[in-house]
């Protein structure tokens, strides 16, 4: 595959996008085959606010394939006293030989423009676009269906960025995609548009918006329940979303609606559903996000 940025998975092509599940399934399946691949790489990481599973993927992705993952802080940067993060990825993350990597928290198609440089850029997560994420969940699926080709998965919650990221994947992939949230926490417009005119390009079925959850999850073969993000500027933000979000938990009768109850979750902590969904299921999420981690690094290890 030739090297490229990973800003978005709407500049992927579906046969791309298989290329990066099946370098996943062999590094999942030969780890020892890889554990030199980014030798001598390293990846500089801009975290503009805080991360876990993200960082710690991240970071120990980079050590198993033989590389060095750099954490940046806001705190410890210019970047917190005004520098823009172009200057700062131009300047000390512009060295030969490193793969910039960023999550921000910032508007826009994704987070920091591509470089124009050898070295190659990715959206860990920003607030429009989790394409990472949006890889590790689509090939899990695959790995638990067989293939993509024909199946719906259904998204439950706020049409965050896990939620733009799944949409454009889904319309590469062949998945018809439902998407259930309530009145102003709906999915970007923008995004929308975007997802619709990549599903008439390639002939796959264009992403649907409903207010109904019941009708989204209607034979979903996968359904994803998003996380309501109340980590606004202050505490008092979280009561308005919680209480917009009355009704669009994922329960047994959606469960029951679905085709074959297999149910994702993007932070499954602080999920409804016990401890033994927790247990069964983010285990599994978790290593294959690491696994697809590794793999979008060691898929542009010649940058």
């Amino acid at each position: 595959m030739k090297q490229k940025h990973l800003l978005s998975l709407g500049e992927y092509s579906r046969a791309e996008i298989e290329e990066i599940f099946e370098l996943a399934r062999k590094v999942k399946a030969r780890p020892a085959d890889y554990r030199d691949a980014l030798k001598g790489k390293s990846l500089g990481m801009i975290f503009q606010k805080p991360s876990t599973r993200t960082r710690v993927s991240f970071e120990v992705g980079m050590f198993q394939l033989g590389g060095l993952a750099l954490f940046s802080g806001l705190e410890s940067i210019q970047i917190g006293r005004g520098e823009t993060v172009a200057d700062t990825r131009q300047g000390p993350l512009a060295l030969r030989g490193r793969h910039h990597g960023a999550r921000v928290r910032a508007p826009g198609r994704g987070g920091p423009g591509a470089p124009r440089r050898r070295c190659r850029s990715s959206t860990a997560s920003s607030d429009l676009l989790h394409p990472c994420q949006a890889l590790a969940d689509s090939s899990r699926c695959c790995e638990r269906r067989g293939r993509l080709d024909g199946a719906k998965l259904a998204y439950v919650g706020d049409g965050n960025n896990v939620c733009h990221a799944l949409m454009l994947g889904a319309v590469k992939l062949g998945v018809a995609m439902s998407v259930a949230s309530p009145n102003g926490y709906q999915p970007n417009p923008l995004i929308l548009k975007s997802a619709v005119r990549d599903a008439q390009k390639e002939g796959t079925p264009p992403p649907v918006v409903t207010a109904d959850p019941m009708e989204a999850v209607k034979g979903a073969d996968v359904v994803s329940h998003g996380r309501v993000d109340v980590d606004g500027p202050g505490v008092g933000d979280a009561r308005p979303a919680c209480s917009a979000f009355q009704g669009f938990m994922v329960t047994p009768a959606m469960m029951a609606a679905a085709a074959h109850g297999r149910r994702l979750h993007a932070l499954p902590a602080g999920a409804p559903g016990g401890t033994r969904w927790r247990r069964r299921w983010w285990t599994a999420r978790s290593r294959s996000s690491s696994t697809r981690r590794r793999t979008a690094c060691t898929s542009r290890r010649r940058c």
